[in-house]
């Protein structure tokens, strides 16, 4: 084919291989531009195609002339044949493009450009030409004209006339309701200027509006008259890349009422009261101010051109009263007139209060069309109404409700009407050894206590409950929707209430005198069943004397069923706290052992020396948890291990052994934990590998990402972490393998029955299988035997505690354990 360059490409000669790196170059671009290369050798129909070529028509070998021919769709292929057959006859470059449907079915769209090879004499002898897939350009083109009908149909469809403008402010585009509007079709519109039909000279504003627009490209909101139809018309004007996009509204009524609007003006602006006329707005909406008169700028502070077409709620704050201004917005709603008292704010931010009467007006028959407002400022009035209230119920000391004032409330509370409210507390809050303060610093400094009472239980409740003074130094507490069962209720109760004997026990500053109070406290809770206002104070009262009787500087619950547990649980508080400023808490330690029988550390156990007794954790921790005990002693527990660390860092036998302490879900979501804990190591200078802290699936429960982030930075901070008693709680695989544990320990329960029990069997193996395939280190609590420790071990758990080895022990016999077992190993 020697006519064809891209058959001389192909061949041996010294122009070919001059050619090598071009043809590299044109598959590069044939891939790139997704096409191919061909020619076609007229006298033997022999045709040459690329590999580009090749692999766009998705086929194993080069086509010959036919299969090429057969690609091409039914109806490309007689247009394929007329441009192929132009193109030898006349020797012209042709262009085509057509459908392809390709062995797998797939049609492409393509272009097929060819031109004419001539010989030495001119002789068209051959025909070549690329092939371009086109298809992704015929989808956008496609795609394209579907989005220009949509936008076409959605135009046409406008409620609201519609133009679009050049970037010399001529029309391009008009919909049918802007035909309507101007009174014109769109050809005897299009081509010319928007202000050549608007308006009659460049000064308008209509003129200076377009021009400006198009020369900063910035919206504009403007109005503008239209002589020829006598019309006002609103324009909203968008810039966009070739032109402007403007909405028109006629708004020829409105201009008319406000000009009678300005009629009506003249006749109140002398008026002292506030007038404000209002246009009728949709439904749901509040209605534009058209018009105030002078007294409405002087009260006010707004000046008429500040407050035009806004509305009324521009007077509004936070004090504006919800339920009144619910209640106009229905009158509006309804087209009913109305009147309220409002709290509204001057443009300064001061309030003042308005007597509102609101009316609504019908305008020539056309429906409602306007509100007026009359206002009449009842600020001085209010004032010495809200006097008068609160010296009716408030008490003028301390500030708080009085009795009154508390039995309205109370009566409300337990009014039928509120049955399904959530259940509540009364509490009878007494002042103990008050009359002592008073007969010895005297009556003024007894003041002073009770109005720094006053502030310090207002502190310690929510700002919907009830703090009210009944007298002397009597207060009640009234805690509103607590819960809806008892047992919640009871205990958000003991939590205000041991706020508040807190915070009332902290000594009093009296004018150079500080004095010790503390105060008795006496619980009922309301809601539960019918009762009346008297007998709920009575239950209180009663209650309060129960915690005088007790010793004071407590709180006692009337009811009966909880009184038992109440006092009992009132009574360990104390006691703890008691006891941990009396260093009554000391720690045991439970050894911890190896495969090989090897001491590896220890876990730290808290106990309470108790009237000579050694009360377990089982008995107080709970309870030291509520009170939030629990974050001093667990600080004292971390402490005290860290200081034995030292110590133990300092002997070759116990340099390398760890000690474990348990963390309660409260501690640890304590926000300042994570800081402590690294500061005690940086403080004691401990290897923090050697520090376990073991932590509860119940933590797992809640906060994931927190709890995971927390634990990741001890685990930076080295750190050791482990999952106590696990199997019992709350963990979820998909959270397991995401925290940076280092340790399971199988809980005594599972342990206890393994040789026994099929089922703790199976946990026991389980947990060894999860903690094996998660790479984490094991632990089995409870181990009291040798068949268990077998058991375990033979699964895979070397590692134990428990009385098999030795139960906790306190510091001097652990040391002397110690000593015995490595004498015992150094021997062996």
């Amino acid at each position: 084919m020697p006519h064809s360059r891209l058959a001389t490409a192909h061949q041996g000669s010294p122009e070919s291989q001059s050619l090598v790196p071009v043809s590299n170059w044109l598959g590069l671009l044939e891939r790139s531009a997704h096409a191919g290369c061909w020619a076609l050798d007229l006298a033997d129909q022999q045709l040459r195609v690329t590999a580009g070529l090749t692999a766009l028509l998705e086929l194993n070998q080069a086509p010959d002339w036919t299969t090429f021919q057969g690609l091409f769709s039914p109806d490309s292929q007689a247009a394929l044949t007329d441009a192929l057959k132009a193109c030898r006859s006349n020797g012209k470059l042709f262009e085509l493009e057509a459908h392809i449907i390709l062995p797998s079915v797939r049609r492409l769209w393509v272009s097929l450009v060819g031109q004419a090879v001539h010989d030495g004499a001119g002789t068209v002898v051959a025909l070549e030409g690329v092939l371009l897939d086109v298809s992704e350009k015929k989808r956008g083109e496609h795609a394209s004209q579907r989005v220009l009908m949509q936008l076409s149909t959605t135009l046409a469809s406008l409620k609201e006339a519609f133009v679009t403008l050049d970037r010399e402010g001529r029309f391009t585009y008009l919909n049918p309701e802007s035909e309507r509007l101007l009174g014109r079709e769109s050809k005897a519109l299009l081509g010319g200027p928007i202000w050549g039909d608007v308006a009659h000279n460049g000064t308008s504003r209509l003129h200076q509006e377009i021009l400006s627009a198009l020369k900063n490209g910035t919206f504009s909101e403007f109005e503008a008259f239209y002589p020829s139809q006598e019309k006002w018309l609103a324009l909203r004007v968008y810039p966009f890349a070739d032109g402007l996009a403007v909405y028109m509204q006629d708004v020829t009524e409105r201009h008319h009422e406000q000009e009678l609007l300005r009629l009506l003006q003249t006749s109140i602006a002398r008026l002292n009261d506030i007038v404000l006329i209002a246009e009728a707005g949709h439904e749901g909406a509040w209605p534009k101010i058209v018009f105030v008169n002078e007294a409405f700028v002087q009260q006010t502070g707004y000046s008429q051109a500040e407050v035009m077409g806004r509305t009324p709620e521009l007077l509004q704050g936070p004090q504006t009263q919800l339920n009144a201004l619910k209640r106009i917005n229905h009158a509006l709603s309804n087209t009913l007139p109305v009147a309220a008292e409002l709290i509204y704010y001057k443009k300064n931010g001061v309030q003042f209060w308005l007597e509102l009467s609101i009316v609504p007006v019908d305008y020539q028959n056309r429906g409602l069309t306007h509100w007026v407002i009359v206002g009449r400022d009842i600020t001085d009035r209010k004032a010495a109404d809200e006097q008068i209230e609160h010296l009716a119920f408030y008490d003028p000391l301390t500030q708080l409700p009085n009795r009154q004032l508390l039995t309205t409330r109370l009566e409300a509370v337990l009014s039928p009407k509120n049955a399904d409210k959530k259940i509540g507390a009364l509490m009878f809050i007494d002042l103990d050894n008050f009359k002592v303060l008073n007969d010895t610093l005297g009556h003024s400094r007894g003041d002073m206590m009770l109005q720094q009472v006053a502030t310090r239980l207002q502190s310690c409740v929510r700002r919907s409950d009830t703090v009210a003074r009944l007298g002397g130094d009597e207060f009640v507490v009234m805690l509103e929707d607590l819960a809806d069962d008892a047992e919640t209720a009871l205990q958000k109760t003991r939590v205000v209430g041991e706020k508040i004997l807190a915070s009332l026990s902290v000594p009093y500053e009296l004018s150079g005198n500080q004095y010790h109070g503390t105060c008795s406290i006496g619980i009922t809770l309301i809601g539960i069943l019918k009762q009346s206002m008297g007998d709920a104070l009575k239950q209180a009262d009663l209650a309060m004397y129960q915690a005088k009787a007790a010793g004071r500087n407590t709180m006692c619950f009337f009811d009966p069923e909880m009184q038992l547990a109440a006092t009992a649980n009132a009574t360990l508080t104390t006691d703890l706290r008691q006891a941990f400023y009396d260093h009554q808490f000391i720690l045991h330690y439970q050894p911890q052992v190896g495969r090989e029988g090897q001491m590896i550390g220890v876990e730290a156990l808290l106990r309470w020396q108790r009237a000579g007794r050694l009360v377990m954790p089982d008995d107080f921790i709970s309870q030291a948890e509520q009170s939030g005990l629990i974050l001093p002693l667990g600080n004292w527990v971390l402490e005290t291990a860290c200081a034995q660390l030292v110590v133990w860092s300092q002997r070759p036998e116990t340099e390398k052994l760890c000690i474990a302490v348990n963390v309660s879900v409260r501690q640890f979501c304590h926000p300042e934990f994570v800081d402590q804990v690294m500061a005690l190591i940086k403080r004691t200078g401990i290897q923090a590998s050697r520090l376990k802290l073991e932590l509860t699936e119940s933590l797992l429960a809640v906060d994931i990402d927190v709890t995971i982030a927390k634990m990741g930075m001890l685990k930076d901070t080295g750190v050791t972490l482990s999952i106590d008693d696990f199997g019992t709680g709350y963990s979820a695989l998909s959270s397991l393998k995401k925290l940076p544990l280092d340790q399971l320990k199988i809980c005594r329960a599972f342990v206890k029955d393994v040789l026994t029990n099929p089922n703790d069997a199976a946990i026991a193996r389980t947990i060894i299988g999860l903690a094996q395939s998660l790479g984490l280190e094991l632990m089995a609590e409870g181990v009291e035997t040798q068949a268990q420790r077998d058991f375990l071990m033979r699964h895979g758990c070397d590692s134990y505690q428990g009385y098999l080895c030795s139960q906790a022990l306190p510091i001097d016999e652990l040391d002397t354990f110690i000593t015995a077992h490595f004498s015992a190993r150094t021997l062996g």
